[in-house]
């Protein structure tokens, strides 16, 4: 593990201190940081390489989370995860289409000073309207994902952006929210939640004829021969056929390609970020709310405890806090992100929180967790899983557990569940795997 960070020393209120220490603090009445948290849809952990930009102003600049993972794979649940810092269990929301009913670390913000805006998705439970707790609202009805002539609801007027296309229209609002908190004598707090790479994935016009020389995707567990040792339902899935496999081919490009635009719309943002002398003064998150599977063990697919599905790109920059860039490789997860919030803008966190502040990470002597929860719910199979640098251990109701080493078997072809020489491991993760989701449970 590559470390280059010096130990937390502040945190909250007391950080503005070191900010203003270092003439980064021009709110002399409010020092608390900016957040702006940046949230792809459906991206896989293997697609930043086309994002060159945002690797090298967020990644590049900041932690680069190696082994990050999203708790419930599934658009929805997971989002909800991140605004709560609750695992899908305990926020209630299994489903894309279930409302949350859980107050969001938006809601403890906006009342605690914070200007508040969004652009982009909310949850796909959502009509668009603006919410009271955002000062600033651009969003489209129920997880919509129209890339040309988007629908929006402006700050409560809905508008058809006609002949234009989604990523830079949000990028502009994203402009245009930053230049506007610029001007005000508060902290802001931005959710910006392209829907690039999700499907349709249609391309801005300018990059239609790009990737075309990509490499087929042949990965060893790519449309996987013998899946016996794998779930039921999955067995269910016959083998991919020539046509699959060229839908899936095209799909791939395609989401590819929507990453070049949003690439470009993030090197703009961070300019005005620089523009308006908050880039070192904001926290910037770069995450995904879950990955995809391109034909392994013949999915095509999210919503699995395997690591396609669960193991997204994430990356903090952060300067007064992370001064060198360094890849962290201890296991974090979208239900962090809250407590990050709560700490750093001085707010105590939540008893209902499951996840931990990314700050502990900083102190080299902080004691981690070993292993994070994955769960999900139907049309699969009802799995939790615990998931470890090293280990998946996973038990799907009334089917078979799974057990994986990924530093031997990285592709999750093998189950070891029932392998003599890690009987001890599977002892040890399914014993960590009950202890979370008991100690997880709320009253």
């Amino acid at each position: 593990m590559n470390k280059s960070v010096a130990p937390l020393i502040s945190l909250g209120l007391i950080l503005g201190i070191v900010l203003s220490a270092c003439g980064l603090n021009t709110r002399l009445d409010d020092p608390r940081p900016n957040f702006l948290l940046i949230i792809t849809d459906d991206q896989r952990y293997d697609t930043i390489q086309f994002m060159p930009k945002t690797q090298e102003l967020i990644f590049d600049q900041g932690v680069t989370f190696s082994n990050a993972y999203i708790t419930t794979p599934l658009c929805c649940p997971s989002r909800s995860s991140m605004f709560t810092g609750e695992y899908a269990h305990n926020h209630g929301v299994l489903e894309n289409n279930t409302k949350l009913n859980v107050e969001t670390f938006i809601n403890t913000l906006h009342e605690n000073g914070y200007y508040t805006g969004l652009v982009g998705k909310y949850l796909n439970s959502w009509n668009g309207e603006p919410r009271p707790e955002f000062d600033y609202w651009v969003s489209y009805a129920r997880g919509e994902t129209r890339y040309n002539n988007p629908n929006l609801n402006v700050n409560g007027t809905w508008i058809r952006h006609q002949d234009q296309y989604v990523t830079y229209v949000f990028g502009d609002y994203v402009q245009e929210f930053l230049n506007k908190a610029a001007k005000k004598n508060q902290p802001y707090i931005l959710i910006f939640a392209t829907n690039a790479p999700h499907d349709p994935v249609t391309p801005a016009d300018e990059d239609k004829g790009k990737l075309k020389d990509l490499p087929a995707y042949r990965p060893p567990n790519f449309n996987e021969e013998d899946i016996s040792d794998k779930p039921q339902w999955m067995n269910e899935n016959l083998p991919m056929n020539e046509t699959e496999i060229a839908n899936m081919e095209a799909f791939r490009r395609n989401q590819n390609l929507t990453l070049l635009s949003l690439d470009r719309t993030i090197e703009k943002i961070m300019g005005t970020l620089s523009e308006t002398k908050a880039l070192d003064k904001t926290m910037v998150f770069f995450i995904s709310d879950n990955g995809m599977h391109y034909g392994e063990h013949r999915l095509i697919s999210k919503n699995t405890f395997y690591e396609e599905a669960v193991h997204v790109p994430f990356a903090i920059r952060y300067p007064p806090l992370i001064p060198s860039p360094y890849t962290e490789d201890r296991v974090v997860a979208n239900i962090d992100i809250a407590p990050t919030l709560y700490e750093l803008a001085g707010l105590p966190i939540p008893k209902t929180v499951d996840g931990l502040s990314l700050t502990g990470l900083l102190n080299p002597e902080t004691v981690w967790r070993e292993g994070v929860l994955l769960e999900g719910w139907p049309p699969r199979g009802v799995y939790t899983a615990i998931h470890t640098e090293q280990f998946v251990y996973a038990e799907t109701v009334d089917d078979i557990a799974e057990l994986y080493d990924l530093k031997v078997d990285p592709y999750e072809l093998t189950n070891l569940v029932n392998d003599p020489a890690y009987s001890e491991i599977k002892v040890h993760l399914k014993t960590l795997l009950d202890q979370e989701i008991q100690h997880s449970t709320h009253p």
